[in-house]
């Protein structure tokens, strides 16, 4: 009946948001434009730059279609648009010759090429001319430029040569195509020869991108993976202002933290109902390559957008909790000139700055670079709270010939932030007879500091051996140290009878270093066998991860939850631990992407991985080391009906090592996780997407007290534990309407403990809601006087969710609302972004009873972006 509940107020409220809007959106029809199509969009290695858009002009009232009243009328008036070329300029340059086509708005898609002669003949579909083009001997080798109108809704653009073809390049940029042309020799000359269709900055991909490659190690589209993955793209990256990874991973609502709170030291998630380890950073990726979980809370300048795979990743990256897996995709070089600078404040001491720096560096584009450096220093509604970051990330390409491109990446983060130790649930979530705990008291001490330095270095290295082959090579180091030095943080310990004295411990690292090597090679190659086509991708990734802590640990004096009273003398502290952990991987895949039919896909995998870890105790001398091993298969099939849709399936296992042995002596199996999942993914006109997904999760081998009546109590632990999650995702995003945005999802979750010797069977897993929703909607007005004016608006539902393991707290649901303002006009950008705007006093989750985090109430921040 919840259930039931639930959806019918989320249509509710959907049928709110969308009634809102219908009058912004019921546009004239020389409004409604086309977007890029797919082919262009597919293109990769190089990207257009994110280029304002230019005056619109206004047009007369002839020329006015009758707005549309219908969502019949509106996609009629869609697919009858034409993208109007309102200029043609020719550019003499130092090879040829640059042919300009201006657009006012929208995108024109990609030309149909041929070769006449000495005639390189472009046709531009779905496009109008204002007025026709010609001229005669522009430039010395050729001998007339063109642009005419053709039936059925057609431009074409010739370019004859004197003695030969012309070669072009075609380049799609915000403000209309460019080609440039190069004046052709007497050579023989095919047509591939002739023209290439490149992308050469930022790619504007919108709210709906059309591929991603977590899923597959490849760039594929979306449609094709049986398996579902969400894109959080850098279009709702920039329209909701996000600066942390726990609000940008909000839109996608399987998603949700553990460490929820912004004021902590680390992020972890629970995904599919389990939860990712933070400090292994086996379930967070940059680029493809694991990440420490501890080193990612404020997302670094270079973050290009998220990409979030569901469901076990083993095949592809080796050890993983089966919940799914998060990679951060990182800005790469731009072939032209790119500079921007933007500037943020807002509530609570909120302040950023950030550039982000791009171009060749040589008159060839052979050397390319990005420069992106950010400085953020903000506060909190929490008493004593501050956090400061300073991040740095160079990237410079070289190509290496025509077939080969080296990348060298660098990136430096200097992190210090306040560690929130969070309140308990007497007197938040349940009452307290002294009254409720006030919504910014900080049970900590002031002028407590985690410090932490970041620094990363590697390379990835692409060489193409011919058309159908390829090899890819990644490595990347990482060196992380925590520490807490002179100063120390605080933690609840347990709350007396008369529900207002805290006691509490302090800890104290006086260094924690963590060094990570990570490689990884693919092989990939495109082949038939027959008529099935074959995409086959090979790797091997090796990995090592050391870590030592030398832990100091004490109690502070008891706290009055009402009536604080701060630094009071501390106990002296005492080593806790002095030691490390080491782990060496190793894994060997192999992936099959099948075309068997043009409208039936299959997929095929497998993985083998080795696994060492140890454990030292620098003060006792001891160490302990296991080995483990494991195969992840994975195998998915995609049946296409239609074009638009695809139904897909599939299963597929991961693996989790764990340390320790049984009673006997045995050593522990790793924990699996084994996934069956079908699903129906559909893309509407190209412009909007949705999957809908049911999935089975179990995951086995859990560690549970071993309470076999010759094993002593308490001390040993043994293989039995179970836990499953069962669900249903909805996922929504794209361009409903020109300049009408949105990302929207539902997720129904049902995580349970299926098989315990401590917990009941039947509790809920904590931190898991059964129903959580998200929605980010915006609309700009794409043309006119307001051109560039747009609004925002976002729904955050999360449902109730257990505290812990026994179910002993409910955390309550709460609807969280935000929303933006913002104005773009040539290369300028400010916004306004709203965030929690009803100011709703919630819970964003709980580690313990000890320890619950309040959200942050309203707040507002200011932006103001250039881009020259």
């Amino acid at each position: 009946m919840r259930v039931l509940w639930f959806l019918v107020l989320a249509r509710l409220a959907l049928i709110v948001v969308s009634g809102s809007l219908v009058g912004a959106l019921a546009l004239p029809g020389w409004t409604q434009q086309e977007r890029e199509s797919d082919e262009l969009n597919g293109q990769r290695d190089r990207r257009v730059s994110e280029l304002p858009l230019s005056v619109a002009e206004i047009p007369q009232l002839s020329e006015l279609k009758q707005p549309a009243t219908t969502l019949k009328d509106w996609v009629a008036q869609i697919e009858a648009s034409l993208v109007q070329i309102t200029n043609v300029r020719v550019e003499a340059t130092e090879t040829g010759l640059q042919v300009v086509l201006e657009i006012a708005n929208g995108a024109l898609e990609v030309p149909e090429t041929q070769i006449i002669d000495n005639t390189l003949i472009a046709d531009i579909p779905n496009a109008a001319i204002a007025q026709e083009f010609s001229q005669v001997n522009p430039v010395e080798g050729i001998a007339l430029v063109s642009a005419t109108s053709l039936p059925g809704d057609r431009v074409q653009v010739t370019i004859t040569g004197t003695d030969a073809p012309p070669v072009a390049e075609v380049t799609a940029e915000a403000q209309g195509l460019v080609l440039s042309v190069t004046v052709g020799d007497t050579g023989e000359v095919t047509e591939e020869d002739t023209i290439e269709i490149v992308v050469t900055g930022e790619q504007d991909e919108g709210y709906n991108p059309s591929s991603a490659s977590t899923a597959t190690r490849t760039d594929t589209p979306l449609r094709d993976i049986p398996q579902s993955i969400q894109v959080v793209p850098q279009e709702v990256l920039r329209d909701r202002n996000v600066t942390q990874i726990n609000e940008a991973l909000e839109n996608v609502p399987g998603v949700l933290p553990v460490f929820g709170s912004s004021r902590l030291n680390a992020s972890d998630f629970v995904i599919r109902g389990f939860e990712t380890n933070a400090s292994d950073g086996n379930n967070i990726l940059r680029n493809g390559l694991r990440e420490s979980g501890a080193t990612v809370v404020d997302l670094a300048p270079n973050i290009e957008r998220i990409e979030v795979l569901l469901g076990p990743a083993s095949v592809l990256y080796g050890l993983a909790n089966p919940g799914g897996t998060i990679n951060l995709v990182t800005k790469q070089p731009l072939r032209d000139p790119f500079y921007a600078v933007d500037a943020t404040v807002g509530s609570y001491e909120f302040y950023r700055g950030a550039i982000d720096l791009s171009g060749p560096l040589n008159d060839s584009r052979t050397i390319l670079y990005r420069l992106n450096a950010a400085y953020l220093d903000r506060g909190s509604f929490v008493d004593f709270f501050n956090a400061n970051q300073f991040s740095i990330a160079p990237v410079i390409s070289f190509s290496l010939g025509e077939r080969t491109r080296l990348n060298l990446e660098g990136e430096y983060t200097d992190r210090s932030t306040f560690v929130d130790p969070g309140l308990p649930a007497v007197g938040t979530v349940l009452p307290n007879p002294n009254g409720d705990i006030p919504r910014d008291r900080n049970v900590g001490e002031p002028d407590t500091a985690f410090d932490s330095r970041i620094s990363r270095l590697g390379y990835r290295l692409e060489h193409q051996f011919s058309d159908n082959w390829l090899i890819q090579q990644a490595f990347q180091w990482r060196a992380a140290n925590f520490n807490s030095d002179d100063s120390f943080y605080v933690f609840p310990a347990s709350l007396d009878a008369d529900n207002r004295t805290l006691n509490r411990v302090t800890q104290s690292l006086i260094g924690t270093d963590t060094n990570v090597y990570d490689f990884n090679v693919n092989l990939i190659g495109n082949f038939t066998t027959g008529s099935i086509e074959h995409q086959l991708v090979f790797g091997v990734d090796w990995g090592e991860f050391t870590r030592t802590v030398e832990l100091f640990t004490g109690t502070a004096a008891p706290i009055d939850l009402f009536n604080p009273v701060y630094e009071q003398p501390l106990s002296p502290f005492s080593l806790a631990f002095n030691g490390g952990f080491y782990r060496s991987t190793l894994g060997i895949y192999m992936q099959d992407q099948v075309t068997l039919t043009d409208n039936l896909n299959l997929l095929l995998g497998g993985r083998f991985d080795l696994s060492t870890e140890t454990n030292r105790d620098f003060v006792v001398g001891t160490e302990t080391r296991q080995t483990s091993d494991a195969f992840s298969p994975r195998i998915g099939i995609v049946y296409q009906p239609i074009e638009p849709i695809a139904l897909y399936a599939s299963y597929s296992r991961s693996f989790t090592p764990l340390s320790g042995t049984t009673f006997e002596g045995d050593l522990f199996q790793p924990e699996r996780g084994t996934q069956y999942e079908v699903g129906v993914k559909a893309d509407i006109n190209d412009q909007l997407s949705a999957t809908l997904a049911f999935y089975d999760l179990t995951r086995s081998n859990v560690l549970t007290p071993d309470n076999r009546p010759d094993v002593p109590p308490d001390e040993f632990s043994i293989q039995t534990g179970e836990q499953s999650s069962r669900g249903i995702e909805l996922n929504l995003q794209g361009e409903i309407l020109p300049g009408w945005s949105i990302l929207a999802g539902y997720v129904y979750t049902d995580a349970r403990v299926t098989e315990d010797n401590a917990i009941p069977t039947g509790n809920r897993l904590n931190n898991v809601p059964e129903n959580a929703f998200s929605l980010w909607t915006s609309y700009e007005i794409p043309s006119g006087d307001l051109q560039g004016l747009g609004v925002g608006l976002g729904l955050f539902f999360v449902g109730e969710r257990q505290i812990d393991l026994e179910n002993s707290v409910e955390l309550p649901s709460y609807l969280r609302t935000d929303a933006s303002i913002f104005y773009r006009r040539d290369r300028f950008r400010a916004a306004l972004n709203f965030r929690n705007l009803f100011d709703v006093d919630y819970f964003e989750s709980a580690l313990s009873t000890l320890r619950v985090y309040r959200g942050t109430p309203f707040t507002v921040q200011g932006t103001i972006s250039w881009e020259f």
